[in-house]
C-alpha cells in the first residue's frame, strides 16, 4: 500500500481519536459542574427565589472565568514548560509577565461584576458563604483527584 492511499485512513484515525479526546474532556467538565452545582446548593440551602436568579448569573461567571483560564493559562503553561524561559530576553519575559498581569485583572473584574450582581439576589452572610464553598469544593475535588492517582 502506498503513502498516498495510507494517508487518508492516517488521518481519519487521528481525527476520531482527537474527536474522542474531546468528547472525553466535555463529558469530564459536565461532570465536574454537575458536581460543583450539588454542592453548593446543599452549602447555601438557597430559597426557590434566591435559586432562580442565582443560578443563571453564577453559570455565566463560571463559564467566562472558566473560558479565561483555560484559553490564557493553557497558552502561559504551555511556554512555561517548553523550557523556554531560559532563552527568554528580558523584553520577552516582561511581556509575558504583563500579559499574566492582565489575565489576573481580567478575572478580577470578571470576579468583580459578578459579586456586585449577586449582592441584588443573595444576603451577605449567603456570598460568603458562597466564597467559601467554592474553596471547599476546589478542595474536595482536588482531593479526590489526588486519591484517584
Amino acid at each position: 500500500m502506498t503513502i498516498k492511499r495510507l494517508f487518508p485512513y492516517l488521518f481519519l484515525l487521528l481525527s476520531v481519536t482527537i474527536y474522542g479526546q474531546n468528547e472525553r474532556l466535555k463529558e469530564k467538565k459536565d461532570q465536574i459542574k454537575a458536581m460543583k452545582v450539588a454542592f453548593l446548593t446543599s452549602e447555601l440551602n438557597l430559597t426557590s427565589d434566591e435559586a432562580e436568579k442565582f443560578w443563571p448569573v453564577y453559570n455565566t461567571y463560571d463559564d467566562k472565568q472558566f473560558e479565561l483560564r483555560h484559553q490564557k493559562m493553557k497558552t502561559y503553561a504551555k511556554k512555561l514548560n517548553e523550557g523556554s524561559l531560559d532563552n527568554m530576553s528580558d523584553k520577552e519575559a516582561l511581556a509575558f509577565l504583563n500579559q499574566i498581569e492582565s489575565t489576573d485583572e481580567e478575572l478580577y473584574s470578571i470576579r468583580k461584576k459578578f459579586n456586585s450582581a449577586i449582592r441584588n439576589i443573595l444576603p451577605p452572610t449567603k456570598i460568603l458563604k458562597l466564597r467559601k464553598s467554592e474553596v471547599d469544593f476546589d478542595r474536595k475535588l482536588l482531593q479526590q483527584y489526588r486519591n484517584r492517582n
